[in-house]
């Protein structure tokens, strides 16, 4: 392993009354450590997205469980060369993922979690099962896997109004995924109260299907919220970059196109 730094992100659903007092410790832990990338804390609960070294991360999880309502959270952990944020942010948000729905509270009722080794063998087996890409058209446009529904959303929160406009069969088996999980946890809750039968969310997401299975039945890469842009299979930095201009991902053959001018257009743009 010859990467520097380590990137860590996690996220739990949980009653957090006290949320505006956890700001400025979390902010100390984390200049104390020496990390960059986002924490945001809510009311429903937390998500952090943090890069630094592993003796950082170390003294961040630590600390992190020393509160038990953050003991256990599972840890999404890939490496890089270079520092995946430019800066430390801890925010005070309404929701730790954006959808506008009070009723959905994913700490108390939620769709059933899938395995990644069991979704990939109901994948080997051509099960007639509804795989539903639950994230953002730009995030897509990167990679996805095999035969995924998408809505075309351009933001989450326009997931429900997608899910009750769509076609899709309530009584099928629906196997949904986003990048780490998270939005997933409210996607499953809207759509097992608009009817639909059977619900599973990709346990970890996309990077913990990359951790634990690798690329079987995906195409392409992963779409980041960081200055990686995106990873392949391997959790490995692609060469895919974010146009200037316009803030689109391009991946490495768009980035041949004629219309890509660095610093000034992309294909999207045009």
């Amino acid at each position: 392993m010859t990467e520097q730094f380590v990137n860590i992100s996690g996220y739990r659903f949980v009653d957090m009354p006290d949320r505006d007092e956890l700001r400025q410790p979390f902010r100390d832990i984390c200049e104390k450590n020496n990390l960059l990338g986002t924490i945001l804390l809510s009311k429903e609960g937390i998500n952090f997205f943090l890069c630094g070294d592993q003796k950082g991360i170390d003294g961040f999880i630590q600390y992190l469980e020393q509160d038990e309502r953050f003991f256990g959270i599972p840890h999404r952990i890939s490496y890089s060369e270079k520092l995946a944020f430019r800066r430390m942010n801890v925010r005070l948000k309404k929701e730790i993922i954006s959808m506008g729905m009070d009723e959905v509270r994913p700490a108390e009722f939620t769709g059933t979690h899938i395995s990644p080794a069991e979704f990939k063998q109901w994948m080997d087996e051509g099960r007639d099962i509804t795989v539903l890409d639950t994230r953002n058209d730009y995030e897509i446009r990167i990679g996805s896997f095999e035969n995924a529904v998408d809505f075309d959303i351009q933001t989450f929160r326009t997931f429900p109004d997608a899910v009750n406009n769509s076609s899709l069969d309530k009584d099928k088996t629906v196997v949904m995924f986003c990048t780490g999980g998270v939005r997933c946890e409210k996607a499953s809750v809207v759509m097992l109260n608009q009817g639909f039968r059977d619900v599973r969310q990709l346990e970890g997401g996309i990077l913990g299907y990359f951790e634990k299975m690798g690329g079987a039945h995906w195409n392409g890469d992963c779409f980041v919220f960081d200055r990686r842009v995106a990873v392949d299979p391997e959790l490995n930095v692609t060469g895919a970059e974010v146009c200037f201009a316009c803030r689109e991902p391009l991946n490495e053959e768009e980035l041949l196109s004629p219309l890509y001018v660095p610093a000034i257009s992309c294909p999207y743009c045009i």
